[in-house]
């Protein structure tokens, strides 16, 4: 009888301090409908279901080299009184999970937004998990930078 190795979990944590008024930032950021606007990478939000604080949503990426548009869903509870959200993929896809925790705290700059991602990509699926984690380093800090530059252009401050 052989184990099964599990490869470690990916791991990303990014921020970025947003120069516009906690309350804009929050909005904008958790209208999941309007993130097709927001990010670059979506060229579709559909939400599904709202209950409470929970939002459930399927995403749909622009295509990608390929001609593949990659699509899932995802549920999200947003917490304003504790300033985070959490979400995770229902439909993983090609991740065996995937779960991110936002969370903003205001300072004298503005508002620090930060995504810390947990996940792991399935046995089969088109890239490995170390892969997967740098693709995501190096694509949150393009969506990160291009939010920032929207809600600043637009802030009242």
């Amino acid at each position: 009888m052989t184990d099964q190795i599990t490869e470690p979990a990916g791991h990303v944590d990014n921020e970025v301090v947003i120069a516009a008024p906690f309350g804009l930032v929050w909005d904008r950021t958790n209208d999941v409908a309007g993130w097709p606007d927001l990010f670059s990478e979506y060229a579709r939000a559909e939400i599904l279901a709202r209950e409470g604080d929970t939002v459930t949503f399927r995403l749909s990426m622009h295509p990608d080299e390929n001609g593949i548009v990659w699509t899932w869903v995802s549920e999200r509870t947003a917490d304003r009184s504790r300033r985070e959200v959490n979400a995770r993929r229902v439909e993983p896809g090609p991740f065996e999970f995937m779960n991110i925790r936002w969370t903003y705290e205001e300072t004298p700059e503005g508002v620090r937004m930060r995504w810390v991602q947990d996940f792991r990509m399935r046995p089969g699926a088109p890239v490995d998990t170390p892969t997967m984690t740098e693709r995501i380093n190096h694509n949150t800090g393009i969506q990160m930078a291009r939010i920032r530059e929207k809600l600043e252009a637009v802030a009242d401050v």
